[in-house]
């Protein structure tokens, strides 16, 4: 109702804002009574920018739930993840440009190492290089099943998206990668009726693959989640009235910024620098850019503390390159919680800084969780940033006499 709501309020303006997200932003101390990543950080930019912004808290879906990326990026994109749950097969696929059909079914896969036992030694292959899963992709090319077309395509590193194309396929299906080492890989049962003839094809897939890997070194095992169709989403330009550019180096980040209309801007390079780069190439075309920085998500979900930390000193250092063109708003947080210590995604609260003219700045001296728990933002669902940053762009009509 309220998306409803806001769709009759929002007016066009000559105002641009820029959301940059750092990919699992949000931490936790190494130690009792220390600092998070991004309280460790030396950040001289963002902790200048502080002082002129309003900080808080997010929260991506709801107190106490972790959140994948998917969800975790449709909740600050300004929609509720509850609401639209999407599957991380659809997204990959469309952050490759793979043209999803009615009939397609698409999962997100990781080539895998497990040992001797068929217990899963590394759920990434070691992050493996992308020019290594592009030949392993082509081995998995080969594998035919009787009553649907198969087709494989290289993501990044270690991932690869996986699409079944039949008629009538479901798609609730268990994921196959039990999430911790230590397990054998799951076999993919159907949820409902519909969906027990796309889990016979995943397993048949599954067997074909482990056969035809079973003689690799680094990688001899994949793991399958996230199924999903097509989905259909309210886009920026509609709901918002927003040109949206999308500036992003990986797949899954790239599709579900396609997903909510964003035209999904080519970025020469996979460095930060690079996709700061595309920011300014492509200034003048867009009121609204949204771009991703992934390695702060990477090195928390390896447990890299002092990584994670230099991951956000290389972005700060960016930030001036930004900050040069006078963005109306500027906001910069995280999609979901990523600390080191927990090597993996988490619940908590994530931080978030909004930069704008008419923002009741909080003066804090520094972008950290302690000090985002304080401000003025409050804790907010993610998905309420993009009405306040539209407000703050003067894009929010008043209601009412």
């Amino acid at each position: 109702m309220f998306d409803e709501f806001l769709r009759g309020q929002i007016v066009e303006a000559n105002t641009k804002i820029v959301l940059l997200i750092m990919d699992g932003l949000g931490g936790l101390p190494r130690e009792e009574g220390g600092k998070t990543e991004l309280e460790t950080a030396r950040k001289p930019n963002m902790d200048a920018l502080a002082r002129k912004s309003a900080l808080g808290m997010t929260i991506p879906a709801g107190p106490g739930i972790t959140v994948g990326s998917g969800p975790g990026h449709l909740s600050i994109f300004g929609f509720d993840p509850l609401e639209y749950q999407i599957g991380r097969g659809a997204l990959e696929a469309l952050g490759v440009d793979f043209e999803l059909g009615p009939d397609d079914v698409a999962a997100r896969g990781n080539f895998c190492l497990v040992d001797e036992n068929g217990l899963l030694v590394d759920r990434r292959a070691g992050r493996l290089p992308t020019c290594d899963s592009e030949r392993l992709v082509q081995m998995l090319r080969t594998i035919k099943l009787e009553g649907a077309e198969v087709f494989v395509e290289v993501v990044k590193e270690h991932r690869f998206v996986l699409v079944f194309r039949a008629p009538d396929l479901g798609t609730s299906l268990t994921d196959s990668d039990p999430l911790v080492t230590g397990a054998a890989p799951l076999k993919v049962q159907a949820l409902d009726e519909a969906s027990e003839r796309t889990a016979a094809l995943v397993n048949a897939f599954l067997e074909q693959a482990k056969d035809l890997l079973k003689n690799e070194t680094s990688a001899n095992m994949v793991l399958l989640r996230g199924f999903a169709k097509f989905p259909t989403m309210p886009k920026y330009p509609e709901i918002f009235k927003l040109n949206a550019g999308a500036i992003a180096v990986n797949g899954m980040y790239r599709g579900v910024a396609r997903l909510v209309g964003m035209n999904v801007l080519p970025v020469d390079g996979t460095e930060l620098s690079d996709e700061f780069d595309c920011l300014e190439k492509h200034w003048s075309e867009y009121d609204f850019f949204y771009l991703h920085f992934k390695k702060t998500d990477t090195f928390g979900e390896i447990g890299d503390f002092d990584a994670k930390v230099k991951a956000i000193e290389e972005f700060d250092a960016q930030l001036p390159r930004l900050m040069a063109f006078n963005p109306d708003v500027v906001i910069i947080g995280g999609d979901h919680s990523s600390p080191a210590v927990l090597k993996s995604h988490s619940w908590h609260p994530v931080p978030l800084l909004m930069y704008a003219k008419y923002v009741r700045a909080d003066k804090f001296t520094e972008f950290g969780e302690t000090n985002c728990a304080c401000g003025n933002l409050g804790q907010i669902p993610a998905y309420h940033v993009m009405p306040i940053a539209l407000a703050n762009a003067g894009r929010v009509a008043k209601y009412g006499a």
